[in-house]
């Protein structure tokens, strides 16, 4: 078995004004990927996901263009079951084989962001083909499944403070939720008007519900501490990206301050970043993104870190369907895992792109257990929104 062909598309999907949030973002209007198609030459199919910008939105047209001309023409002829050597020889680039020889990383300069983002798909992809061409599971291949199916928190939590009790309510009604994540930090600006969302939110919800909070690392070290103190009492399940990824020490600081747990990793690209949040002390909570992180594989190495200094794992799964399906894989085959991100704003690039209907019951979520990834992408939809 080779690959044949390898061939990525810029989707962009229109979202409803009716169904738009703003955030630190901004205005939210489309949801934007990088998704991939991998053809053998017996015809298996792989669908991947690479996602190189902020929120849902964003610009695609570079990292297509690269996965296209400059990863693409590298991986046909080679057998898609060479999954490892594959993400090495991407990783490293032009020093692929005297790494492999020496064994150990010599990545190329442009290590991380766009190409990290561009293997993600690739692997992502290679694990569908791998799956479906031994007619298992992709979590059978990584070693098996804890659990048939694993707890969904809602992720959402925009609203005001005289609203953000009821959207996150409903969502709570929505899928028999037992946890619930909101949105904080710059686009709020002070910390205690982000304080006052957190109490009339918990208010609402009342104690048993876990409650979660997500700055998208906008908030300084010194803004962030602020912040805890004023929510010291509200028994937050995590507070994420408190600040900047590129300030871990920052990060490992604001965990020391206060008794809430801090989650992070969704603007981290490796195993190697992740190494550094367990050695520094900078989160109590690993959140790596299967399209962002280095896909299957690395999501997998990233999960083992976690166990072994005993941190916890929930992937960032603000995505559409490839990659929201590997997380799927990834947190049934984790030791680490323990809850799955399953977003509550508008994401039709998961319930519409593919064929499958993709929902959570009673505050769960069934792990896949057809061969490859198990979805279907409907690829009229796909050409429908495919830009360029």
């Amino acid at each position: 078995m080779r690959i044949k062909e390898v061939k990525a598309w810029w989707v962009r999907i229109p979202i409803e004004t009716a169904r738009q949030h703003r955030s630190d973002f901004g205005q939210v209007r489309t949801f934007d990927a990088a998704i991939l198609r991998i053809t053998t030459d017996d015809g298996i199919v792989g669908w991947g996901e690479g996602k190189n910008a902020a929120g849902s939105a964003g610009n695609y047209g570079a990292l297509v263009h690269m996965i296209n001309h400059e990863i693409g023409p590298m991986l046909v002829g080679r057998d898609p079951r060479d999954i490892m050597p594959i993400w090495e020889m991407q990783y490293n680039g032009t020093r692929a084989e005297s790494a492999a020889d020496q064994g150990h990383a010599m990545p190329q300069i442009a290590r991380r962001g766009m190409s990290v983002a561009a293997i993600s798909a690739v692997d992502i992809a290679l694990w569908d083909i791998f799956g479906k061409s031994a007619g298992q599971p992709v979590w059978r291949l990584l070693g098996g499944r804890k659990k048939e199916a694993m707890p969904a928190y809602a992720s959402g939590g925009w609203a005001s403070v005289d609203e953000i009790g009821e959207q996150l309510t409903s969502y709570l009604k929505a899928g028999g939720f037992t946890g619930v994540k909101m949105r904080v930090g710059a686009m709020d600006g002070p910390p205690h008007i982000s304080a006052a969302r957190v109490r009339a939110a918990r208010e609402a919800i009342g104690p048993d519900v876990d409650l979660m909070v997500d700055a998208h690392g906008t908030y300084t070290v010194a803004d962030a501490k602020r912040f805890i103190q004023l929510v010291s009492d509200q028994n937050l399940a995590w507070f994420e990206e408190p600040v900047i990824a590129d300030d871990k020490t920052g990060m490992a600081e604001v965990r020391a301050a206060g008794n809430v747990p801090i989650a992070a990793g969704e603007s981290e690209a490796t195993r190697f970043a992740f190494r550094d949040l367990a050695v520094l002390r900078s989160a109590d909570i690993f959140q790596p993104d299967p399209a962002f992180c280095g896909g299957i594989s690395e999501a997998m190495r990233i999960g083992t870190i976690a166990s072994a200094f005993n941190l916890r794992f929930a992937p960032h799964l603000w995505a559409g369907a490839p990659c929201f399906f590997a997380g799927l894989h990834v947190c049934a085959a984790s030791p680490a895992s323990f809850v799955i991100e399953y977003s509550l704003g508008a994401n039709p690039m998961i319930h519409d792109l593919v064929e499958e209907k993709v929902e959570v019951k009673d505050g769960m979520i069934a792990i896949p257990d057809r061969p490859g990834l198990g979805f279907t992408i409907s690829e009229r939809f796909l050409e429908a929104h495919a830009q360029g």
